[in-house]
């Protein structure tokens, strides 16, 4: 099997659309995917992980795929000057770091409807919040969970420049 590949899952705007019933009505598509990977193991990273237990979020995944549940992503507080451009994608790699003997150097992708957690686009399947996963979104996953286990994108992610940075001029 190849080493594992970790899937950081926002909840709502993809799980489920934004603003609508949270009824999850859109993770069987992505537990379909994460099916046709073994090395597939998810980390949730939404909101939600403040709000529930880990074993309430994980009452909401099919029986079979709850084992590949990792665990859920640290709550991080942005430091006074820091922005919030990019909070989630620096909370999975602190739980990276602490989770996994590669760190930031393991395979992991990230499904969000919201750019501005992720510096990394390349590993981000960015969903419409309006809509959630959709069948688009499936196809582009499993393009990025087939790269990812042939070795793609195993290299340390360059983050893409801040959308909040400063004109130098």
């Amino acid at each position: 099997m190849p080493p594992k590949t970790y899937l950081f899952l926002d909840f709502d705007g993809v799980t489920h659309p934004w603003g609508e019933v949270e009824d999850f009505r859109c993770l069987p598509r992505i537990e379909a995917v994460v099916r046709e990977f073994d090395e597939a193991r998810i980390v949730i990273a939404s909101d939600w992980r403040m709000l529930f237990s880990l074993q309430n979020l994980m009452s909401r995944f099919a029986e079979d795929t709850r084992p590949r549940i990792a665990g859920v992503t640290p709550q991080l507080l942005p430091k006074p000057r820091e922005d919030l451009h990019g909070l989630r994608e620096r909370e999975a790699m602190r739980w990276l770091a602490e989770h996994e003997p590669a760190g930031e150097g393991a395979a992991w992708c990230a499904i969000d409807d919201a750019p501005g957690n992720w510096m990394t686009r390349s590993r981000l399947v960015l969903t419409d919040f309006k809509r959630g996963f959709t069948d688009e979104d499936a196809d582009a996953l499993r393009r990025m969970l087939t790269g990812l286990r042939s070795g793609g994108q195993r290299e340390r992610a360059q983050p893409a420049p801040s959308l909040w940075a400063r004109d130098p001029a």
